[in-house]
């Protein structure tokens, strides 16, 4: 009869790591390609005020944004609590918004421009004077679309 043993120092064959580091680059690849980066730093305040018929915009690369708002606590040494107004990542004068919708309306595309959307992001709490003066400075730079920001709330109907 055969001489049966029982071996305790039993191997498993090792585990192929070949293909690990194709996951991994797969893997960079994907979070990469899916990430949007966040394209201004928010210096001021806003909170959208509600509104029940809201539509999303189409094309979101057309938009240029305005923010309105209070300064974020940790500027509000410098530049008061009075509402501002910012333009990509610094604050800004209704003067400016001219210079700035040029600038935008350049980086386009020339077949794109006549549909470039000026989206106001206006905290709810800024008066609509200053939207006013901003909308009349808007118009004398020809930047006739308009568009308000605001977060979605049930129907009362």
């Amino acid at each position: 009869m055969g001489k049966f043993r029982n071996s305790s120092k039993k191997s498993f064959p090792k585990l192929s790591t070949a293909s690990l580091p194709d996951i991994v680059f797969m893997l960079l690849f994907f979070f990469m390609v899916t990430t949007t980066m966040r394209e201004v730093s928010m210096k001021v305040q806003i909170k959208t005020p509600g509104a029940t018929e809201v539509k999303k915009l189409e094309k979101k690369s057309l938009v240029s944004y305005i923010y309105i708002g209070r300064p974020m606590k940790n500027y509000q040494k410098i530049f008061g609590k009075e509402p501002r107004i910012q333009l990509n990542d610094k604050f800004a004068t209704i003067d400016d918004i001219r210079d700035y919708i040029t600038s935008e309306r350049d980086k386009l595309a020339e077949a794109d421009r006549p549909a470039m959307t000026t989206s106001l992001k206006v905290d709810e709490s800024v008066r609509m004077g200053l939207v006013t003066d901003i909308k009349q400075e808007l118009r004398k730079a020809s930047a006739l679309k308009i568009n308000y920001s605001a977060r979605k709330m049930k129907s009362i109907y």
